[in-house]
């Protein structure tokens, strides 16, 4: 493929990374446990593959097409977002000393994956922006060329996710107070970006 094209999409995909959003606030929340970093960052790339995977097969452009699936796989995505964001606010993580870790490597995995894999808003993204960046006169296939700019969507989102998750833990390994406190700010975020999808949903079913 065009790898001007490529490079492009990468500078793009890397200032959509840069924004905090619900994935910045569940790295921060794993960063402040222990031995959650790699599954929860894990959890959230294979939620991009699987994006990657149904805009690549076409999967996508049909979900787009049909208003009552896309409304129901956003109330449930933003449900999902906002019942982790609740449990966050309550229970805000704190780094701790003990390699012992209460929740289970494969939770971090699973919630991880629910927050970038179920949210039908990187879904419609994927649709507007990687059709954009793929040629038709490429020798490779569209399809491969999508996989292709996926993947370095999910290598960005690997790089930059890690690293919030491995900052928050060593600046707040020694301020339990102010780690309560970015515990409880990212468990807000993801309430409120809950009820933005939520609202959005309702003001367009009532129009």
């Amino acid at each position: 493929m065009e790898m001007g094209l490529l490079v492009a999409f990468w500078a793009l995909s890397l200032t959509l990374v840069l924004t905090p959003g619900a994935d910045w606030a569940y790295a921060i929340s794993a960063g402040m446990r222990n031995r959650a970093i790699a599954p929860a960052v894990s959890g959230m790339l294979l939620g991009y593959v699987a994006i990657t995977s149904v805009v690549a097969a076409g999967v996508g452009a049909i979900v787009a097409s049909i208003p009552v699936m896309l409304t129901a796989l956003t109330l449930v995505g933003a449900s999902y977002l906002m019942y982790l964001g609740i449990g966050v606010f309550l229970n805000p993580p704190v780094p701790e000393a003990a390699d012992a870790e209460a929740t289970a490597w494969s939770n971090w995995l699973i919630r991880g994956f629910g927050v970038s894999g179920a949210n039908p808003k990187a879904l419609l993204l994927f649709l507007a922006i990687l059709p954009q960046f793929t040629s038709q006169t490429s020798s490779w296939p569209v399809y491969g060329q999508i996989a292709a700019l996926g993947v370095a969507h999910i290598l960005n989102c690997a790089v930059i996710y890690t690293a919030v998750s491995a900052s928050s833990r060593a600046v707040l390994r020694t301020r339990p107070q102010l780690a309560r406190l970015i515990g409880r700010t990212s468990g807000a975020a993801m309430i409120l970006i809950a009820l933005v999808l939520i609202i959005e949903q309702g003001m367009q079913f009532s129009l």
